[in-house]
């Protein structure tokens, strides 16, 4: 008899996809296939723990205080952000994301942080595939569509995520270049051994598969909030998909679909000093939200979570945070800010670089009434570490929830919500697929877009190639409108390794640390993950990826 595994979403922070394929025993709070098609609701259930247990929960170690980047989902954003140039971290290899963005031996086959995302996006997986093997597609109706629909969206949005973050070449560079293994449903112990990795075209083909299946079983479905997807969503990562895929036509149709409904948030609503990047929004296409029951709220002072790390203002009664308190906050950065437009309402997301050099009561009085209500938990950061610039550079992008009292208690300030997708990404994509197709068509779009935030915007000013030829001047404008409106989303990563860019951390008046002020041609080698070992040992048919290696010393400094 064939075994396929059939597990709750409570164990998977621990299993690998190689050991996705034994039947569960059901009293270690893991459940088989017969019994969750037999339990009344179960399948509801589990489906709704695909998207709710994404975030607040350790997925990795056993308690919060074990890792304080264990936090679900939106804990890979910082990881990605930080491995290039944009999402400065400032530490010089000492907090929890210095592996990712130092490129530590960590990322190697054998190390743990090289396991985090395997165990991350297979216990996803899972989760998904768990789903789709209790219900008969054929006689499917009512909620256990929409069910199914729920569950094809996830996971082709999680095959996305790791084709990219492991394949070493882009789609439109290389249809033939290797991804992950596929594992599906109906995988078996068997097939889990011998699983070779599918090239960029067959996990595209596979990612829209799933997508088209979701498009028919959400077609009718209304959900409650933005926490589930729904037909838009699917529309935004079909959009997605044909954008990597470089397939303009596709992508610039899929885009204009996912825009249905939404409007893009107004310059106030960005810079909201309350609800700024908190709050879901009509912008808001598909997100997520810390709640305040979360062990990763309850436990470890809050600490692991998305809060600590990318929200500044928590004052001194609050004095918990990596960002706010600890002195390891994350900085835009310095050559981007200085492309920024002063007229650009995106410019009061960060402090600015002058503001060190004030004094302190200067400061604070400058800080107030450009950036915070709270401008006290922004003047003096780091000014006691190596970082020369102060609170320079600091992001107030994402503020804390629920008011005064949010600032005061991490409690309720760390329960936010996170953007997964916004309309303002669905715009640009059409634009930038629409140029590729006819350039004035895309300017046109792009100009339009961009004065939303500058209402002086002028194409044309903003196209450095970052040392690569791959894309066209008019994708490079595209590119700096998507670092600078996603800036600590999850977009940066992405575009770096779909338009072939290099990164640049070497220039005069860097704020990279000293030996980490990297620049390279292409993407670097450190942006490719590394398979865990345990996994080519079990996987035969897996071929590894290089380990990367650290470079020595900064680079040259590069003239913009």
């Amino acid at each position: 008899m064939k075994k396929i595994l059939y597990l709750s979403f409570a164990v998977a922070p621990v299993l690998f996809a190689t050991s996705c394929i034994e039947e569960i025993d059901p009293q270690s709070n893991t459940v088989s296939k017969d019994q969750v098609a037999n339990a009344p609701g179960s399948t509801d259930k589990l489906t709704a723990a695909i998207t709710s247990q994404m975030t607040g929960t350790p997925l990795y170690g056993t308690t919060p205080s074990d890792y304080a980047w264990d936090f679900g989902y939106t804990s890979t954003f910082i990881w990605r952000n930080v491995m290039g140039q944009d999402m400065v971290n400032v530490d010089d290899d000492t907090n929890w994301y210095t592996t990712w963005a130092f490129c530590g031996t960590g990322l190697g086959p054998g190390y743990a942080i090289c396991q985090v995302p395997w165990t991350y996006y297979y216990g996803f997986i899972k989760n998904c595939n768990n789903v789709i093997s209790t219900i008969s597609p054929e006689h499917a109706t009512g909620q256990d569509k929409i069910n199914l629909g729920i569950a094809h969206t996830m996971r082709a949005m999680f095959y996305m995520d790791l084709a990219r973050m492991y394949c070493p070449t882009t789609y439109g560079k290389d249809k033939q270049a290797l991804t992950v293994p596929i594992v599906t449903e109906t995988t078996t112990i068997e097939m889990a051994s011998n699983n070779p990795q599918a090239t960029n075209e067959k996990m595209f083909e596979f990612i829209l598969e799933d997508l088209t299946k979701a498009e028919s079983e959400l077609a009718d479905y209304k959900r409650a909030d933005v926490y589930t997807p729904d037909l838009s969503v699917v529309y935004g990562l079909k959009a997605r998909a044909y954008l990597t895929m470089e397939k303009w036509e596709e992508a610039e149709k899929y885009a204009k679909l996912a825009q249905n409904g939404y409007a893009p948030m107004t310059g106030a609503q960005y810079t909201d000093r309350e609800t700024g990047f908190n709050t879901p929004n009509g912008a808001w296409m598909f997100g997520t939200t810390f709640k305040s029951n979360d062990p990763c709220i309850t436990q470890n002072d809050g600490d692991t979570s998305w809060g600590s790390w990318m929200i500044m203002e928590i004052t001194e009664q609050g004095e918990m945070g990596y960002a706010a308190h600890y002195g390891v906050p994350f900085h835009i950065d310095r050559h981007l800010y200085n492309t920024i437009p002063s007229s650009d309402i995106r410019k009061d997301c960060f402090v600015s670089f002058d503001v060190p050099d004030m004094s302190k009561v200067e400061a604070v009085e400058y800080c107030r009434e450009h950036y915070s209500d709270y401008p006290e938990t922004l003047v003096g950061i780091n000014q006691a570490s190596g970082y020369k610039y102060g609170c320079g550079g600091l992001s107030v992008k994402f503020r804390p929830a629920g008011g005064d009292a949010g600032h005061n208690d991490v409690s309720i300030g760390f329960c936010v919500a996170v953007p997964y997708m916004r309309v303002e990404e669905m715009m640009l994509i059409e634009a930038e697929a629409a140029g590729m197709q006819d350039e004035g068509r895309g300017i046109s779009l792009l100009t339009s877009f961009a004065q939303l935030r500058d209402p002086n915007y002028v194409y044309g000013r903003h196209n450095e190639s970052y040392q690569s030829d791959y894309a066209t001047a008019f994708q490079n404008e595209v590119w700096w409108q998507r670092r600078v409106e996603f800036w600590g989303e999850d977009v940066s990563y992405w575009d770096i390794k779909r338009l072939q860019k290099g990164i640049i951390r070497s220039y005069e008046g860097t704020n990279h640390p000293n030996n980490t002020q990297w620049n390279t041609t292409v993407p670097p080698q450190w942006m490719t993950f590394c398979f865990v070992g345990t996994e080519t040992s079990y996987n035969i048919a897996i071929v590894q990826n290089p380990t990367p290696e650290r470079p020595n010393g900064n680079s040259p400094k590069y003239n913009f």
